[in-house]
């Protein structure tokens, strides 16, 4: 039930951002890429990634593992990461793993989350 409302709240928070019919990628469990992700729109890995991610919004799901660099407007991480991260705002799950080194505008860590390596606040805008 929490993840129908996740999703219900998503939908809702794109809809007032005007976007109308935005089709995310997914990445789904069991599938393995290997290789960069450029200037995508919506982006959810439950599976694995290995390489660097430039998107608007990035959803790590539970079963979601990406290795590189991130450079995002948002990101949610349910799942593990391990490389440094350039966002707006960052959202880490109490179920998350995340190592290494992060640059974000906003925060917000639920208890039980592991985070190791380096939070610094920027007040700029994040460049894709």
């Amino acid at each position: 039930m929490r993840k129908f409302r996740r999703i219900m709240f998503l939908k809702i928070a794109r809809l007032l951002r005007g976007e109308k019919n935005v089709v995310p990628c997914i990445i789904s469990t069991g599938t393995k890429i290997v290789g960069n992700i450029i200037d995508g729109d919506i982006i959810h890995i439950d599976g694995k990634l290995e390489g660097d991610i430039s998107c608007r919004e990035l959803i790590i799901g539970p079963t979601g593992c990406v290795n590189g660099k991130i450079t995002a407007k948002s990101l949610e991480l349910f799942g593990e990461l391990n490389g440094s991260l350039a966002v707006e705002n960052l959202f880490i799950s109490s179920t998350a793993k995340f190592i290494g080194d992060s640059i974000y505008k906003t925060i917000s860590i639920e208890p039980g989350a592991i985070l190791i390596g380096n939070c610094n606040k920027k007040d700029t805008t994040i460049q894709q």
